[in-house]
């Protein structure tokens, strides 16, 4: 590894920093969803993103897309990275014993992954990785993403490629999209777009989607809220999209956004009735609240 000083640090479920490695694009975290060690891909080093959401955990976050890429140095970091966890003292050292297993490699970061011209370059790459080290198919691979970029041709092609890798998509959905502004993600939202999105997504990778939770100023989503983002997924359903099932998660770690006062976690009661009801639509769910 090539920094010492953060070689050292243990790693834990509420610190996803994206320099525990000391590098660039890659990154180690444990994460509570993937119940072990998911290595995290960061196209957005530079913290920008087309979507603003109101629970972010990035720090100076700006509006926009990424950088160029240097593929070569990403694809270095992330050997190194797996070297160090296949080969090496990595789970010994970095993290906790109930945590040690490898449980994905995540494009997620600092921003829109799919927003990278090179994200197909960089599927093609760890594809490679994978093969080296004997991880292909073994473990799965994520793509972390709020969904807009799912018209692109270049996004489904790659999306591809990650079904026959074991891949998933994970698509943001926190709210029933309606026509106009989302609070929640600070953004123009069109229904009939995230529904092409979202089929999308799903008829080229296996897709769950994701789906934060929590109060904001003392005041959790009421019933209607709820109510509408069930018939919206269960509108997508009846439309033929194939999902995999909701990671429903809360607020684990503290938003960096403005609105940061005014949000906080949601009872874990209320978490486990929201599940309940999107099971009912015979979905799969998956929470952590």
């Amino acid at each position: 590894m090539p920094n010492d000083v953060q070689s050292a640090r243990v790693l834990r479920v509420d610190d996803h920093a994206r320099d525990a490695a000391g590098f660039t694009y890659v990154y180690p975290v444990v994460s509570r969803r993937a119940g072990g060690v998911s290595v995290g891909i960061n196209l957005n080093p530079n913290n920008a993103c087309n979507w603003r959401c109101v629970y972010c955990q990035v720090p100076s976050l700006t509006r926009g897309g990424p950088p160029p890429i240097d593929l070569a140095q990403l694809e270095h970091e992330l050997d190194t990275m797996l070297h160090d966890i296949v080969e090496g003292d990595f789970m010994a050292t970095r993290v906790p014993e109930a945590a040690r297993r490898l449980n994905d490699v995540a494009f997620s970061g600092n921003g829109e992954p799919t927003m990278s011209p090179e994200f197909p370059d960089a599927v093609a790459r760890m594809r490679g990785l994978l093969a080296r080290y004997d991880l292909l198919g073994r473990i799965k691979v994520v793509v972390i993403t709020n969904g807009s970029q799912m018209y692109r041709e270049r996004v489904q092609q790659a999306l591809g490629v990650l079904r026959d890798m074991n891949g998933e998509v994970w698509f943001k959905l926190d709210r029933a999209p309606r026509d106009g502004y989302s609070e929640v993600n600070q953004v123009q939202l069109n229904r009939q777009a995230v529904s092409r999105h979202l089929a999308a997504a799903a008829r080229n990778c296996r897709t769950w989607l994701q789906t934060c939770m929590f109060m904001r100023e003392g005041k959790l989503p009421d019933d209607a809220e709820i109510q509408a983002y069930l018939d919206f997924v269960s509108e997508q359903m009846a439309n033929g999209v194939k999902l995999e099932g909701v990671l429903l998660y809360g607020l684990a770690r503290p938003s960096m956004q403005i609105e940061a006062p005014l949000l906080a976690a949601a009872p874990g009661d209320w978490m486990q009735s929201v599940a309940d009801r999107i099971a009912a639509l015979g979905l799969a769910v998956r929470l952590s609240a």
